[in-house]
């Protein structure tokens, strides 16, 4: 029966000699606490701390990586439990998985999978139709013992911290509940406001009142609008948050005067907005919500260039999240400079910048970021955070920003399980690259190693500090 092999010099160069070298800088970096300050883990699952149900539940519904590869195989989203009318039986879920095993060569998908079913839950067996019920038993036996619960695995992993994306309409209870329970691990939400500036969402109207209630601030004028926000993120920081995130569709941060963002408030409120003005207002919530970093020190995230919901009938059928978001061209040198114009050179400002589109790498974030103070670039994030995807970031972006100028590894996943292995993955292209540095002699093996101790684990702590306000 074939097995599963995880490689001990798995994503290390295949050159022997900077291979070698890459092995030892690895070592110094494989066993660091993990700094997680960027996912979407739902707190409420380490709160709560009951048993996960199945494998299925586990490691492939939730994960749009996986559903989305098979889906376009032509398998429907409910054979993976997605969607209103999805299958209800896990074992079935599982068995769809495991016969399309295949499609997932290549992927970073099946990097993380391969990690998870081996380092995390020591099967050994390669996923196939034949195989699917052994694998399926083996890891139920393996979820229903105590220490497959998802605090004993928070533990294992060795998470320091862990950061949770939330709405400011959120109550952060699981988070009140794990800060009372004596627990030790770290869990720390981040606020994401996204839902509050796109005015032209079909919830927004609901979503603002419901605001209002939240924050005890009226949200009938821009100005309470403003001070309700403010309200939410000073509640966040009392819950231990670091920092903001923001996926907009553009960087454009271009400010409103106050009285036409009153006006476009106020027309939104009365159901009368234009598309434009909706895009508009979006922009100069960018360049507010960077006015309220500099007020309260949080971090400031942005993930922009992604159009959410490519398929409108898939959205309808089956939500957000299922993998039909699609990136498209960023532009941020004209997009960011209002922002960066009134905040780049403030000492209390955080921005780090993400991005899904490569054509910016070295010709827009890098000289950012080795410019202006505030700015630090995110790693490689979503269909990026591939070993190519990694190494090609490292070779655009380090001439010109270096590696001090960079947030380190953000690992933005769903997956609990996945944890580990994303940021092993990272600690080993980084491994490589900083080992290829040494070989052509512009680095010393000690200055390689240090780097690469910065990247996994001291950077990201650094990065993700509130400074004194």
């Amino acid at each position: 029966m074939p097995q599963l092999h995880l490689d001990p010099d798995r994503a290390l160069p295949p050159d022997p000699t900077t291979r070698e070298l890459a092995r030892t800088v690895y070592a110094a970096t494989r066993s660091l606490p993990l700094v997680c300050m960027h996912g979407h883990v739902d707190a409420a699952l380490l709160a709560d701390d009951t048993p996960f149900g199945d494998p299925a539940s586990l490691l492939i519904t939730p994960d749009h990586y996986v559903t989305r590869l098979v889906h376009a195989a032509g398998v429907p989203l409910e054979a993976l439990g997605v969607g209103p009318s999805a299958t209800t039986d896990p074992r079935a879920i599982w068995r769809t998985f495991c016969a399309n095993w295949r499609l997932f060569r290549g992927t970073p998908s099946r990097y993380w999978l391969t990690h998870e079913l081996v380092e995390v839950f020591g099967v050994a067996v390669v996923p196939s139709a034949a195989t699917a019920d052994a694998l399926y038993d083996a890891l139920s036996s393996r979820l229903a013992s105590p220490e497959f619960r998802p605090r004993a695995l928070f533990s294992r992993f060795g998470i320091e911290v862990l950061a949770t994306t939330d709405s400011p309409l959120d109550d952060l209870d699981a988070h009140a509940r794990l800060a009372a329970s004596g627990w030790e691990g770290r869990v720390i939400p981040t606020f994401r406001p996204d839902a509050l500036v796109h005015l032209d969402r079909p919830t927004w109207t609901a979503d603002v009142a419901a605001l209002a209630k939240r924050a005890d601030v009226p949200t009938d004028d821009y100005d309470g609008y403003l001070a309700a926000l403010r309200a939410r993120r000073q509640a966040f920081i009392a819950a231990g948050a670091l920092a903001t995130d923001h996926g907009h569709e553009s960087a454009d941060t271009t400010p409103l005067p106050p009285a036409e963002a009153r006006r476009i408030y106020a027309a939104a409120l009365s159901g009368q907005v234009a598309p434009a003005e909706a895009r508009a207002f979006a922009g100069h919530m960018l360049h507010q919500m960077a006015a309220m970093s500099c007020e309260d020190g949080l971090v400031m995230q942005l993930h922009p260039g992604v159009l959410r919901d490519h398929s409108t009938d898939a959205f309808e059928q089956y939500g957000p999240d299922r993998g039909f978001d699609i990136p498209v061209t960023a532009e941020f040198t004209r997009s960011l400079r209002p922002l960066l114009q009134s905040f780049g050179r403030h000492p209390t400002l955080r921005l780090i910048l993400f991005t899904v589109d490569e054509t910016v790498y070295s010709r827009e974030l890098a000289p950012l970021a080795g410019v202006y103070p505030a700015v630090r670039l995110g790693a490689p994030w979503w269909f990026l955070d591939s070993p190519e995807g990694l190494r090609r970031f490292r070779a655009s972006v380090t001439e010109t920003a270096g590696f001090y100028n960079t947030a380190g590894f953000v690992d933005d996943t769903r997956a609990f399980a996945s944890i580990p292995a994303r940021h092993d993955l990272a600690r080993r292209i980084d491994a490589g690259y900083l080992a290829g540095l040494v070989a052509q002699h512009h680095l010393d093996l000690d200055e390689a190693i240090e780097t690469a101790v910065d990247l996994a684990y001291t950077i990201p702590k650094e990065v993700y500090t509130r400074p004194a306000t």
